[in-house]
């Protein structure tokens, strides 16, 4: 089947590019965009991914408001549309790794906006991802994220904001290939050999966030094992560390190549108040990064990613009764975290599953918080100058970890 990107000389395969390189159901495209204030306390994430051998495209908005969440859910059958909308949601790039426009227009959940997000800097393209399980290739993806701004509006039922770069900040990434097994369209782990024990280092740790501090923003991310290092691991992230600076478009890129972190909790959580991470560039200097988070986190298992995040049970993989549009939403209270996580009806082989975006193993009824932190960012440069802004930190510690005292 032809599509519109065939009209392009940029075919690296003998086929259309509805023809994808692997029958495997984890194999996906797509995107995340977030839009945040830290002074409004708002936080908007949005994007999508397309299964082609599901034939399914589906993508989330939520909205978080100082711990309020509204989470829209929505997806359609993929090859009878290419373009990049679903039902309100669209998506439109007017210039490709810079300017894209997101727009949600109005629909009966409530929420809606007109946005045009900016990059702030180039893309990092990040160390390719590679995993594998007794042999079978589980995680072969390339991923690159971009820190950035954002004009325009949001408008969640009589709320509205208007959206400027002086005072909105954004964060994105982009990843295609097989990323992670997503159940219900993964193999059953009850029918299959148990998991190797000796599979390489487990990860205990993930450090990861897109900040913009004028004039320098950037991207960075780190993996721990429990003990505290920075390891290849046999895993959806892989990477021990990687990340780069930048002063704007027009200054040459400052690469990093070591980084260390100190981070403060909530007394009896794993919740971050702020944290300090220091990192070295090529050229041995030292850069310090501030974080200070706002509020709780917002909360993953709701956008559409995990099963039972939809209320049939599903993900927006999963087919929900309609090949044009499909379209859910929810409001949620976590102003107060951890909290209990009821899923909607789903196994619980399947909801206990280490998704990578998760936050670990999850049964239902257990008590969870949220990875993904809105934050005030300082960051002191080696020559004395300090800048100040906004960021998305990501950031999940999964079982025991030594050097917090986790167990």
């Amino acid at each position: 089947m032809l599509t519109p990107y065939d009209e392009f000389p940029v075919h690296q395969a003998p086929y259309t590019f509805s023809h994808i390189p692997s029958t495997d159901y984890n194999w996906d495209d797509g995107y995340y965009f977030g839009v945040f204030s830290p002074d409004e306390g708002v936080f908007l994430a949005t994007g999508a991914r397309i299964n082609p051998n599901s034939d399914m495209i589906g993508g989330y908005a939520l909205l978080n408001v100082r711990g309020q969440q509204r989470t829209v859910r929505f997806n359609r059958c993929w090859r009878g549309n290419f373009d990049i909308e679903i039902g309100p949601w669209r998506v439109e790039f007017i210039k490709p790794l810079k300017e894209i426009r997101l727009s949600m227009a109005d629909n009966d959940s409530g929420l809606s906006f007109d946005l045009v997000w900016e990059g702030t800097s180039p893309a990092f393209l990040e160390e390719h991802h590679v995993a594998e399980h007794r042999g079978r290739r589980t995680t072969d993806q390339t991923r690159y994220s971009q820190p950035g701004k954002a004009r325009g509006w949001i408008r969640l039922d009589r709320r509205e904001w208007q959206v400027d770069p002086a005072g909105w900040s954004g964060a994105r990434d982009h990843s295609w290939g097989l990323y992670a097994e997503r159940p219900p369209l993964s193999p059953v782990a009850s029918l299959l050999p148990p998991r190797k024990a000796d599979n390489g280092p487990k990860r205990a740790l993930r450090f990861w966030t897109c900040f913009r501090s004028d004039p320098i923003s950037g991207f960075f991310h780190m993996h721990e094992t429990a003990e505290g290092v920075q390891a290849k691991m046999n895993d959806v992230f892989g990477t021990p560390f990687g990340g780069t600076l930048f002063r704007g478009w027009e200054g040459e890129p400052i690469e990093l190549v070591k980084g260390r972190h100190e981070v403060s909790f909530h007394p009896g959580t794993r919740i971050m108040k702020e944290a300090m991470v220091t990192l070295e560039d090529s050229e041995g200097r030292e850069w310090r990064v501030r974080f200070e988070a706002i509020g709780m986190p917002w909360v993953v298992q709701t956008m559409g990613y995990h099963p039972g995040s939809w209320k049939d049970g599903g993900t927006f993989f999963t087919y929900h009764g309609s090949e044009e549009l499909a379209l859910e939403w929810d409001q949620f209270d976590f102003s107060v975290q951890p909290f209990t996580y009821t899923p909607n009806k789903v196994s619980g082989e399947q909801a206990a599953t280490n998704f990578g975006e998760g936050t670990g193993t999850e049964q239902p009824g257990q008590k969870i918080q949220g990875p993904e932190y809105l934050a005030r960012v300082t960051t002191y440069a080696p020559d004395g100058s300090v800048s100040s802004g906004a960021a998305q930190v990501e950031l999940f510690i999964n079982g025991p970890y030594a050097p917090y005292g986790f167990e």
